[in-house]
């Protein structure tokens, strides 16, 4: 899979979150991420961030590394406030506190987009970019920014998911 590299405006993302790590999130009995998606879609979340939307912008959204890869991360499972490439604006309408937010950062992003049955086609493409950043022969190589990176779902089957670089 080959990346594009593109520059994308600052947005907010509002939903649920939760802490794991990559460790946590291979053993069934330890992973957190396939019960904050089920909660999220349960429990209708993103018609509770956005009211009234017919069709709010669903992200996952990865923050607060402590390190890297192997270290702890927040993920938040939202709907996309307005403000990047591609996310339609939305009026500004208050978000419960009951929810949290996350600034995705305007920069680069190297995006890798899959489409097939998810989540299997989210786990393959983030499977593809550990081995991207393991095997790159560039030079000066990418490097990731580990701030914020996410996964913007583009219909029932697509997914691109964004990954901070520097420079």
């Amino acid at each position: 899979m080959t990346p594009t590299r593109e520059t994308v405006g600052a947005f907010t993302v509002a939903g649920i979150a939760t802490r794991t790590n990559n460790r946590d999130e291979r053993d069934p009995a330890q992973a957190r991420l396939g019960a904050l998606w089920q909660r999220f879609f349960a429990e209708g979340i993103a018609q509770q961030v956005q009211p009234g939307a017919l069709q709010p912008r669903v992200m996952g959204v990865y923050s607060h590394y402590a390190s890297d890869q192997d270290g702890d991360f927040d993920v938040l499972a939202g709907v996309a406030l307005g403000g990047a490439t591609g996310v339609p604006e939305v009026p500004d309408v208050p978000v419960a506190p009951r929810f949290t937010q996350v600034a995705v950062p305007a920069g680069e992003y190297l995006v890798f987009r899959r489409q097939g049955t998810l989540p299997q086609a989210v786990i393959d493409t983030w499977i593809d970019i550990w081995h991207y950043f393991q095997q790159q022969q560039q030079q000066p190589p990418v490097r990731r920014r580990f701030a914020v990176d996410f996964e913007a779902y583009e219909g029932p089957d697509r997914v691109a998911v964004y990954i901070g670089v520097l420079g």
